[in-house]
């Protein structure tokens, strides 16, 4: 039985990881160890970084929430509450996206959480 070369197989592996490091700075896109390495730790920022934008995202849709209540006199917090009691089911993106885009609707929304409120929590502080 014949040897098996497995030069085709190596040089394969090795420009796929080089494929990977394309555009990457120095030694990094064209030499293999360097590559690999640069490659894995890449691909560790990205898994990490997929877990982060969804954080960052949350925090900026409740800015925008919070700013568009307040300017009603109401508070996060209260809305929230009130979104709750009002048995309104809007998660935080949609609700950004219409006190950014859509004032008229969620004036309305407002309108509907403010009636659902008890008295004594519509206070802004």
């Amino acid at each position: 039985m014949a040897r098996v070369k497995r030069g085709t197989t190596t040089r394969a592996k090795h420009n796929r990881i080089l494929d990977q490091a394309k555009g990457y700075y120095g030694r990094r896109k064209n030499t293999i160890r360097i590559a690999r390495q640069a490659v894995e730790k890449a691909g560790q920022y990205a898994y990490r970084d997929r877990k982060v934008k969804k954080r960052s995202f949350r925090a900026l849709w409740i800015q925008r929430i919070n700013a568009a209540v307040r300017a009603e006199g109401l508070t996060y917090g209260v809305f929230m509450y009130g979104l709750k009691l009002a048995g309104l089911d809007l998660d935080r993106k949609v609700l950004a996206d219409l006190a950014m885009n859509e004032s008229a609707a969620f004036g309305a929304i407002i309108a509907q959480v403010k009636s659902a409120l008890p008295e004594g929590a519509r206070v802004a502080a």
